[in-house]
């Protein structure tokens, strides 16, 4: 297994497959993370993959994982991240992948009316991340890679220490944002889950949507958010409509998971966000172990 993009998916993803008993080789392009992985038991890489002179010298790996964010630190462009990025990598692991799964996102899909969307729905991204996510998801389908390829278009994602919006709820921060929009989530461990399965599928190529199918009307997600974490009511108004967050707010759209579900198999442990946020919420008050 290899892995590019060690984040907050992808490092657990590696521990994932490391308890499995699966040889994973892990990708960074810092000193600082290179150690960080280190510490955490793996032999890491440091490869950079805007830089395609640093990708000469991978490990052979029969299953790839692309799950690379843009890096606004250091000034990465989108298309030098996910277009030009990905290139360099099915280039470079070409001769040795069976199986390549690029992590995607929802953000492919700009309906704003409340549909339902599945993997057949025509895809008219609005954001720049989700614009970019869709011209990767094309670069790897003309790649010789692509027909061994598995597409997870992933629902936002929450979990221990990442939960959407709670900061600002606890700042008594307005929200701006759409309230009656729909959100589509999916807990962190079930979305290793799924990228595991999906690593054991023989349907090649395939896309599955990542999602709990459960969308929630964002001010149900918010309320909800501040009721477990005993906060005031959430706040709503229109953003600046020529923000990013006014992009993001006009989507609005519901995830169908069902392939997901039946072809993979998978078995979700947190089905909707109401018992993904109360199992935080629990760990973190210690009554979880």
């Amino acid at each position: 297994m290899l892995i590019f993009g060690c984040g907050y998916l992808g490092e657990r993803l590696a521990f994932r497959w490391r308890e499995m008993g699966n040889p994973t080789h892990t990708v960074a392009r810092r000193t600082q993370r290179l150690n960080e992985l280190k510490a955490a038991g793996f032999s890491p890489i440091l490869a950079d993959v805007t830089r395609p002179e640093t990708l000469c010298h991978l490990p052979p790996a029969e299953t790839v994982v692309f799950g690379v964010a843009r890096n606004r630190e250091l000034g990465d462009s989108w298309h030098a991240t996910y277009v030009s990025g990905l290139s360099a990598v099915l280039d470079a692991v070409s001769n040795t992948v069976r199986r390549f799964i690029y992590i995607s996102s929802s953000g492919v899909y700009g309906q704003k009316d409340g549909s339902w969307v599945d993997e057949q729905s025509p895809c008219h991204p609005a954001t720049e991340g989700g614009k970019y996510c869709w011209e990767a998801e094309q670069c790897l389908a003309q790649h010789p890679v692509g027909k061994r390829s598995i597409v997870v278009r992933l629902a936002g994602i929450y979990g221990p220490g990442r939960v959407p919006r709670r900061q600002a709820l606890s700042n008594r921060q307005t929200i701006k944002a759409a309230r009656q929009g729909f959100v589509n989530l999916i807990h962190v461990d079930d979305a290793v889950e799924a990228i595991v399965a999906a690593a054991n599928s023989e349907n090649l190529p395939s896309i599955y949507n990542v999602s709990d199918g459960h969308p929630v009307k964002r001010e149900d997600y918010f309320r909800e958010l501040c009721r477990l974490y005993h906060l005031s009511e959430p706040t709503f108004a229109a953003p600046d409509p020529d923000s990013a967050a006014a992009l993001r707010s006009a989507s609005n759209k519901r995830l169908n998971n069902a392939r997901l579900l039946n072809e993979l198999g998978v078995t979700l442990r947190f089905p909707d966000y109401c018992e993904g946020l109360a199992n935080i919420v629990a760990t973190e008050r210690g009554d979880v172990s």
